[in-house]
């Protein structure tokens, strides 16, 4: 299913809650909208489908796989960070927002499983702008 995009800058600053296993026709539903918008986006969070819960969808830059991660995680980064020139789906214009080039994030996937990975430059950009609207963060 593809839902609308939520464009509602008050509810997009809401902090998210952890997902569950109840909640992975969110994750599902994610996926299928990041790919109808994927001309134009490479990553959603849930709550820009209007869902609350902490999952993220991203394209992997590197490999053009598709990415789904529940309650993602940043838990180690480089010290090298650059600035970025961010767009995002659900508000108009482009930001710039530092970001690290090498991240290490903990995740569970599509079946639940703790997963930890390390990502860096694009792909690593991409999951922190999701996991900041997990945190109600916007650029």
């Amino acid at each position: 299913m593809i839902s609308e995009i939520n464009h509602d800058i008050i509810l997009l600053q809401k902090t998210s809650e952890p997902a569950t296993e109840k909640d992975l026709w969110v994750a599902k539903n994610l996926l299928e909208t990041l790919q109808a918008h994927e001309d134009r986006c490479v990553g959603m969070a849930a709550n820009m489908i209007g869902v609350f819960k902490r999952i993220i969808a991203f394209v992997d830059i590197d490999t053009g796989s598709h990415w789904v991660m529940l309650n993602p995680e940043i838990i180690k980064t480089s010290k090298e960070t650059y600035l970025a020139q961010e767009q995002c789906l659900s508000i108009s214009g482009i930001r710039q927002t530092r970001r690290y080039r090498r991240i290490k994030v903990r995740y569970q996937d599509e079946h639940m499983n703790i997963k930890i990975k390390t990502f860096h430059d694009k792909t690593a950009q991409i999951i922190q702008h999701e996991i900041d609207h997990c945190n109600g963060i916007l650029i």
